[in-house]
């Protein structure tokens, strides 16, 4: 068991409908797969489900805090409660969209223990503490990631989901555990709000 812009950015979600279907459906016939297995207690799919989402966790976990040791904690919480709870899953979801909701899950509950984070009930406008961003390659990048640090958590989740990681609303509720329509105002106002962060940090430059 393993333990361990200038102006408003043109961003594109990525449309799971493009998907290649036959690449889609096998990935998760192969994670289902995997899934049972580690149900039933085998190391060895565990581990190889493990190693498929540890990256995964760790690329979105990351866009939420910059502090390491917090986000290896929630990617480790993650994958410990797939090991305990593989037997729960009933394929009413893709493994991937289950997974995540898990991780987002325990996102919440670390980040607003640590006090990371505003939450939805915050005020909507509150900025929040921005490291240093080591990996901007360029201004607009800079920019943008200082923008998406400032939305609650929730909005910023909604943002992260549908352009960096390409899921639909349809998904994303699931994930998140809310109706679609909320996903919808939530990306409605994120939106509004990184238009205005980044016109105020272009006017700041």
């Amino acid at each position: 068991m393993p333990t361990n812009p200038p102006t408003s950015p043109v961003l594109q979600p990525t449309d799971p409908q493009a998907r290649p279907e036959s690449q889609s459906g096998s990935s998760n016939e192969r994670e289902l797969r995997l899934l049972k297995r580690v149900s039933q207690q085998d190391r060895d799919a565990f581990r190889e489900l493990y190693f498929i989402y540890h990256r995964r966790l760790s690329r979105f976990i990351s866009r939420l805090t910059t502090r390491r040791d917090l986000a290896d904690e929630i990617i480790n919480d993650t994958l410990w409660t797939v090991w305990r709870k593989a037997g729960d899953f009933r394929g009413a979801s893709q493994v991937s969209t289950w997974i995540l909701g898990i991780g987002y899950r325990q996102a919440l509950t670390s980040l607003r223990r640590a006090g990371a984070h505003s939450t939805l009930d915050e005020a909507a406008g509150r900025e929040l503490a921005v490291a240093d961003d080591l990996y901007a390659v360029d201004e607009t990048r800079d920019w943008l990631d200082r923008a998406l640090a400032s939305l609650p958590i929730e909005q910023r989740t909604v943002i992260e989901f549908t352009y960096f990681l390409g899921h639909s609303c349809e998904e994303i509720a699931i994930i998140m555990g809310c109706p679609v329509n909320t996903v919808k105002t939530r990306m409605f106002y994120a939106r509004r709000k990184l238009k205005a962060a980044l016109s105020q940090l272009a006017n700041g430059a």
